[in-house]
């Protein structure tokens, strides 16, 4: 078992404990088990009669899986949550971690193609059975599909420009490292802040190639159904797109925000906010752990009559 901070450093460990307010005979679902440090943590916490099951798609994670009774290591992606847990036998949970984003493993292995460090394949896939990877992006989709995902998923405001010259590259030579990308993007990029820009890039990318928007969607609607009432949603995101679906099934319990009433007006919503506000991590924290600069944590309880 690899279970150790070099694999990922488990951001705000304790304020997710404290979030997930855990019953020692719980069961508790971390569904972005990386290196197993929230999980560890949640497991510690839990009796013999307790059980975590911990997802992760990444076969890298699984190597920092252990044995248990009451553990159960999922090789999944979390929009599967529902299936999985009936499949178990499991009608209702009384917790959901979800430590969104990379984890600090897939990062620094350059080879991953996540990093802009490096001249490395531009993979990206956070599954690495998957069929799409970075590379196959830029080399099929036309400018106006380019500049939607650095649009969308980037906030770059010269998505087009960027999407218009990449094509015209891609005629002359396969864009198929990291390298090559970030030399193309060099120019486009504002004076001084060039790295930030290339990250802005390498994100889009990354959410395209995983599909990750449309995963977490698939998977907040789910929670509401397999909490427990009184069950705790946990959920730490590291960019304002991620934060905003948060927030809204949290709020309103739609991932568009809407707001949805009975006969009598009454708001429609599965989950109360325990915090108002996302929670940051301290400054102390950041001091250690660069990487959780950028994090900002959510907990809710789901309601038990979902009004």
């Amino acid at each position: 078992m690899m279970n150790n901070d070099t694999y990922h450093v488990p951001v705000m460990l304790q304020e997710c404990l404290d979030g997930l307010h855990i019953n020692p005979d719980g069961v508790y679902v971390d569904v972005t088990f990386g290196g197993g440090g929230h999980s560890r943590a949640i497991f510690n916490r839990l009796s013999e009669n307790g059980r975590l099951i911990s997802f992760d798609q990444d076969p890298d994670a699984k190597a920092n899986a252990w044995s248990a009774p009451n553990f159960t290591f999922v090789p999944a992606n979390f929009a599967f949550l529902k299936n999985h847990l009936r499949v178990m036998g499991i009608k209702g949970v009384d917790g959901i971690l979800a430590d969104l984003g990379v984890s600090s493993h897939q990062f620094d292995d350059v080879k991953r193609g996540f990093s802009i460090h490096g001249n490395e394949a531009l993979d990206m896939r956070m599954n690495q059975s998957g069929n799409v990877t970075a590379a196959t992006v830029l080399a099929t989709y036309d400018e106006e599909q380019l500049a939607r995902i650095f649009r969308n998923y980037g906030e770059l405001t010269n998505a087009y420009k960027v999407a218009v010259e990449l094509v015209k590259q891609r005629k002359r030579q396969p864009i198929e490292t990291t390298g090559q990308l970030t030399e193309i993007l060099l120019p486009f990029a504002p004076k001084f802040r060039d790295h930030k820009y290339f990250a802005q890039v390498f994100q889009a990318l990354r959410i395209e190639v995983n599909q990750e928007m449309e995963v977490l969607e698939k998977f907040l609607l789910q929670t509401a159904e397999v909490l427990n009432p009184e069950g705790r949603l946990v959920v730490m995101s590291y960019h304002s797109l991620e934060d905003r679906l948060v927030k809204n099934i949290m709020k309103r319990g739609n991932i568009d925000g809407s707001i949805e009433k009975d006969f009598f007006g009454n708001v429609l919503k599965p989950f109360e906010e325990i915090t108002r506000k996302p929670v940051a991590p301290s400054e102390d924290e950041i001091a250690l752990n660069s990487r959780a600069r950028s994090a900002k944590l959510r907990i809710a309880k789901r309601v038990a009559d979902g009004k």
